[in-house]
């Protein structure tokens, strides 16, 4: 197989007497989607806060395009090339949709813009171009001059991927996407991410089963902290450990 994209490597976190994750080995590789799942509580947030560089592991490592990541923050890791949503949908509701984005575009080192002090920021017209391309990636070329907090929770969460690709990744880490939205919302989120598929790696962390079974190329298990199994969707979808351990109430 190819060296992979993102390469875990016997990652381990205690939190006091709670061994959150145990010695997790964990590859993506590249153009894939590679969902994670497993019951609440076994330490899939707690595994992606270690792949964005949101808590640093007791030992292991993080290897991401070639390269020991493992001690980068996490803006260091989205200048390398990674980027994240999260549960809990993590966006400005006071701006606009397009200037949730162009935050985003300024952010990046490539960016050429940013804070000048002689001239109004809206007179960037590349700037706002580009923060534009991102919103049409995701629907939500309507809704440009929006403030994020009039939007609905489904566009909300489309407007953070948004965001997340404005830093032009090439790993994106989505922590529950379907998180909250109703049956139409997730099934356009579904429909989303596969079109984002086709130009980005993608590493799913997802409750949704249908969602998961019909977007994953790999999918691994992971309970208690450790991962159970890894695998194509048929594999672990047959796998006897997995349904015990999961799937069983799932499928």
């Amino acid at each position: 197989m190819a060296d992979a994209l993102l390469d875990v490597r016997r990652l381990s976190r205690r939190f006091a007497a709670v061994d959150a994750l145990k010695a997790v080995d964990f590859s993506v590789q590249a153009g894939e989607i590679h969902a994670l799942i497993g019951p609440n509580g076994a330490g899939k947030t707690t595994f992606i806060h270690h792949v964005s560089g949101a808590l640093l592991p007791d030992s292991g490592s993080v290897h991401f395009a070639g390269r020991d990541v493992t001690r980068l923050s996490m803006h260091q890791r989205v200048r390398a090339g990674m980027a994240r949503s999260y549960q809990i949908t993590n966006v400005f509701l006071g701006l606009s949709a397009l200037d949730n984005v162009v935050l985003a575009v300024q952010g990046r080192a490539d960016a050429g813009s940013s804070f000048r002090f002689w001239r109004p920021v809206r007179d960037e017209t590349a700037l706002f171009d580009d923060a534009r391309s991102y919103l049409d990636q995701v629907g939500l070329s309507s809704k440009t001059g929006v403030v994020a907090g009039q939007l609905s929770h489904g566009e909300q969460r489309a407007l953070e991927l948004a965001m997340a690709l404005a830093t032009r990744p090439q790993l994106l880490l989505l922590d529950e996407p379907m998180a909250g939205t109703g049956p139409e919302e997730s099934a356009r989120m579904v429909e989303l991410i596969e079109h984002l598929a086709r130009h980005v790696t993608i590493l799913l962390v997802e409750h949704d089963m249908a969602a998961v079974f019909r977007l994953a190329d790999r999918i691994s298990v992971l309970v208690n902290g450790q991962l159970i199994c890894s695998g194509t969707p048929d594999e672990v979808k047959n796998d006897a450990g997995v349904r015990r351990a999961y799937l069983g109430d799932h499928l």
